[in-house]
């Protein structure tokens, strides 16, 4: 990698310490520009959804959709919202309210068997947000998947050569938030390749702050 930890961190801290205090916490987003990468390209576009080893904030919110058994575990685990069968066909014939429940939460999780439904009741409408559901086997522990979920992150390039997202909170440990970033990169260079080569610059930056740049390897 040619972004080390030392160095996020120092940008995290500046970037912390340059914005001013505001009445809620505000978020640390990483900011990743591209260069020699066309979105027009169908190879060159990315949707990736990556577990971070440091949980973001606790205001990730998930939605099961399920029935029967699986429905009640959720429910039972603390799921932010639950869907039933009932509910996801009505959803199907009022797209008001399904525009509102895509909006509204990060991560979709479904029972597998409810796929289908699920892709001709709300796929027109999570399809493009990149929300569409992880698909949960019988024999899976809904728990684990929940848990996981609370630490993932989406990224995407499909419009601009760009990546954004959300990295930690201005309160959580520099060095945590710096893991993080680090995970991310390392799915980005998977994807494009050298960062020195791909990258042209990475920048972090508080909700209400300005952006901090990070300095990347030289390119070769």
């Amino acid at each position: 990698m040619s972004v080390d930890l030392k160095r996020l961190v120092e940008g995290i801290e500046k970037a912390k310490n340059n914005s001013k205090k505001r009445n809620f916490t505000q978020s640390v987003d990483l900011i990743v520009n591209l260069r020699d990468v066309d979105p027009k390209k169908p190879e060159h576009r990315m949707l990736e959804l990556i577990e971070l080893p440091n949980p973001v904030s606790k205001d990730v919110k998930v939605c099961v959709i399920g029935s029967g058994q699986f429905a009640l575990e959720a429910k039972r685990l603390g799921a932010d919202k639950v869907i039933e069968r009932e509910e996801l066909e009505a959803l199907a014939k009022n797209k008001k309210m399904a525009r509102k429940l895509a909006q509204s939460y990060d991560f979709f999780i479904a029972e597998a068997p409810l796929m289908p439904l699920i892709g001709r009741a709300l796929g027109s409408l999570l399809g493009p947000r990149g929300k569409m559901p992880t698909p949960v086997p019988s024999n899976a522990s809904l728990n684990e998947v929940l848990d996981k979920h609370k630490k993932l992150v989406r990224i995407r390039v499909r419009d601009q050569p760009t990546i954004q997202c959300r990295v930690g909170v201005e309160n959580m440990d520099s060095e945590k938030i710096a893991e993080n970033i680090l995970t991310i990169l390392r799915k980005i260079e998977e994807k494009f390749g050298s960062l020195a080569r791909y990258v042209s610059s990475i920048l972090v930056k508080t909700t209400m702050g300005k952006p901090v740049k990070i300095e990347v390897g030289k390119r070769r």
